[in-house]
């Protein structure tokens, strides 16, 4: 094994602290499954053994887990029934609708399995198994100075790795994932399923009661939840969706306990978080807080207003744009609850004498004073750089996502390119007809959410802006067209979408891909602004991949050196793996003289209807019920009411969207679906006195299944 001096240091210096290691705390608690023995489950209040959790080789809780998609779920029944969030099935279901099928507003029940449809979009991952891979990769690029050379270097033993373990399993589907950017690497593979269907989706004024005014906020009312299931071919093997296939049997499904859970219970999830940043520099969050929040946060807001407009007299439109509607929406809320935490708490300030602190610290051993004496000075000096053209970046970043008539320029001007280059008009001819169907469905999803007079408009604001951006910044593009005024550079943009064949799909195959000739033959200023706008971006990209290189080896040394002032090991930031995470029901006090209750009631959910607002809407069988007292046996013992919310202090972020809360023994009894509006700066820090995560409670799902939508047949498959 190679080693340079850098490693040689830090390694005499961690073994010099290992004392001081094992008897440390971890930081905050989003746990990969090799530290659980770090996590102190036992003397936290678990009542199963760790290894009921996870024990390789043998069938644990983490076999019950799955990713769905962006989220996570977990099985519930031996059939491949699978619980997740409403939201997290939402673009699947909203694909599925029709004006006149409209199963997001109105809800799907399948009771038999017959009638559960395809969940367009949907696929399941269940991790097979995982394999530190850091001493391979490290080694790979040990004698390697130039940045790009080492980021490429990187990304190529990851491919390659992932390859060899799929050539020797090709069951399964392999990915290498970093834990600590420049420090450590873990392969994992994959048990992927393709054919997932809808079982049952409660109704939109249950699934999204309180809309986007309760997003991200508690008190919460939100029967956010849906049950879908996975098939497999006859032979147990995954396969894309055919009605031969039949329900995947899972090693492992949760037993539900509809007895629920009380305040100050012990209880933990396990899922897939997203990302989270805690790890990084004072520069990296004062990057978030000037740029990339702010940024993407205004323009997901001018969006939604432009795609809302769009649809307003118009159902079919309304459904088509519904999701891109809800991610933006959600994005710009999380972002505003992240700039408003950061400003609160000040984070940067903190952040900043941390990374003082270190620098005394390396200044004062002299042993790594030679190898890191530059490193905070060198850290400055890259987020300087990424200051310097950030808001370049972004709009870069953010070109394709917003204007789609440009995103489906750069499809098509791909395979124009692909097929031009035949020598022969018989190769142009073979090419196009091999590819002509992939790219039409890659056409599909694009055009699924597109409309053209929201697309105008957006344009326009995204290339008034670009000419409004200076120095670094400036996209050379627009900016060499010479455009007076702004009004001039959205007319520009509107007008060219309105004459291309891109803005309608029906146009754009009948026309321009009707056979390899029509496709070459055809151009207009979209096509053309793209092919610049492409070349502009791609030598872009090669100097934003120097600089991934330098930080790569930048936050290495930086998280190596770190755990060493610090004397302990930190838990790697989250990066949508297999984690575990846990704490107690709990409530919090936001502000002087409030308490939160960890607990909400279908009592609070009228309360909120009575308003009048329409975001605050519900079913009438709801009310119905409440005041005949029809509840069965999913009341909350002493409350003579049913349970909707549920409050708890446990480390999540986004990704965690469905994951299992289960109590000490490890029996279902929530769903994870949210945090508090002060908990969204979590990606960053974690502070038990604010870090709140939200839950459905399993007695509000069974009641809502039970006594409002007669989906009795869920209850009875999970054993209920």
């Amino acid at each position: 094994m190679k080693l340079n001096l850098k490693s040689v240091v830090l390694t005499a210096l961690l073994l010099g602290s290992a004392s001081m290691f094992s008897a440390s705390i971890p930081d905050e608690g989003m746990f990969p499954l090799s530290e659980l023995s770090r996590a102190g489950l036992k003397k936290a209040g678990l009542k199963i053994s760790e290894k009921d959790i996870y024990n390789p080789g043998q069938i644990g809780l983490v076999d019950a887990l799955v990713q769905v998609s962006g989220c996570s779920g977990s099985f519930v029944s031996p059939n491949g029934l699978i619980i997740t969030n409403h939201h997290c099935a939402f673009s699947a279901v909203q694909l599925a609708s029709t004006p006149t099928a409209n199963y997001l507003e109105n809800g799907f029940v399948a009771s038999s399995q017959e009638q559960e449809i395809e969940a367009k979009g949907l696929t399941i991952r269940i991790t097979d198994s995982y394999e530190d891979v850091s001493a391979r990769i490290l080694n790979a690029v040990a004698n390697i100075s130039d940045p790009v050379e080492r980021i490429n270097t990187i990304i190529k033993m990851r491919e390659q790795i992932a390859k060899e373990a799929e050539a020797k399993d090709p069951s399964i589907k392999a990915e290498v994932s970093e834990m600590f950017i420049g420090k450590s690497y873990v392969l994992f593979r994959y048990k992927t399923i393709e054919d997932v269907r809808l079982v049952y989706i409660p109704r939109q004024d249950i699934g999204e009661f309180g809309g986007e005014t309760d997003n991200w906020v508690w008190p919460r009312h939100t029967g956010d939840f849906s049950f879908l299931r996975a098939y497999v071919s006859p032979d147990g093997k995954p396969a894309k969706y055919s009605k031969d296939n039949v329900p995947y049997q899972p090693k492992k499904h949760l037993k539900v306990n509809p007895k629920g859970v009380e305040e100050n219970d012990f209880v933990f999830i396990l899922g897939y978080p997203g990302r989270t940043f805690r790890h990084r520099p004072a520069r990296f969050i004062e990057y978030q807080q000037k740029f990339l929040l702010p940024f993407t946060s205004e323009l997901n807001d001018f969006q939604n207003q432009q795609m809302m407009l769009a649809g307003k007299n118009d159902k079919a439109t309304e459904l088509a744009l519904a999701t891109r509607i809800k991610r933006n929406a959600n994005v710009m809320k999380n972002y505003r609850g992240k700039l408003k935490g950061l400003r609160n708490i000040d984070l940067v300030s903190t952040k900043k004498k941390e990374d003082q602190e270190l620098s005394n610290f390396i200044n004062s051993k002299p042993e790594l004073k030679s190898n890191y004496g530059t490193l905070m000075q060198d850290i400055d000096q890259h987020y300087q750089l990424v200051f310097s053209d950030a808001l370049r970046e972004l709009w870069f970043n953010n070109l394709y996502s917003g204007i789609r008539t440009m995103h489906v320029a750069n499809m098509i001007n791909s395979f124009k390119i692909a097929v031009a280059n035949q020598k022969s008009e018989i190769d142009r001819k073979r090419i196009f007809d091999l590819n002509i169907e992939n790219v039409k469905k890659q056409l599909d999803a694009v055009y699924e959410s597109y409309n053209i007079i929201a697309d105008k408009n957006i344009a326009a604001r995204m290339f008034s802006d670009a000419l409004n951006l200076t120095d670094k910044h400036r996209i050379q593009t627009i900016q060499k067209r010479n455009f007076a005024t702004n009004d001039q550079a959205s007319s520009f943009i509107q007008n060219a979408i309105d004459k291309s064949q891109l803005n309608s799909k029906q146009n754009l195959y009948t026309t321009v891909l009707k056979d390899a000739n029509s496709l070459i033959n055809y151009s207009d200023d979209i096509l053309n602004l793209q092919v610049e706008l492409g070349e502009e971006l791609g030598v872009f990209r090669e100097e934003l991949k120097r600089r991934e290189g330098v930080l790569n080896q930048l936050m290495g040394d930086y998280v190596a050196v770190k755990e060493v002032f610090q004397s302990k090991n930190f838990i790697p930031d989250a990066n949508s793996t297999l984690r575990l995470t846990f704490g107690n029901i709990k409530g919090y006090s936001p502000a002087d003289a409030t308490y939160m209750s960890p607990f909400t009631t279908v009592k609070g959910l009228l309360e909120k209807g009575s308003s009048g607002d329409p975001e605050f809407a519900y079913p009438q069988p709801i009310k119905d019920a409440w005041l005949a007292k029809n509840f069965g046996p999913y009341t909350r013992k002493g409350t003579n009411d049913v349970p909707v919310n549920i409050l708890y202090n446990m480390d999540t972020t986004g990704g965690n969207s469905g994951s299992p809360i289960m109590n000490a023994y490890g029996e279902l009894i929530g769903v994870n679906f949210d945090r508090s509006y002060d908990a969204t700066i979590n990606d960053f820090a974690w502070n038990e006195s604010y870090s709140r995560s939200i839950g459905v409670d399993i007695r509000y799902v069974l009641w809502i299944a039970d006594k409002i939508d007669n989906a009795q047949f869920i209850l009875k498959e999970m054993g209920i």
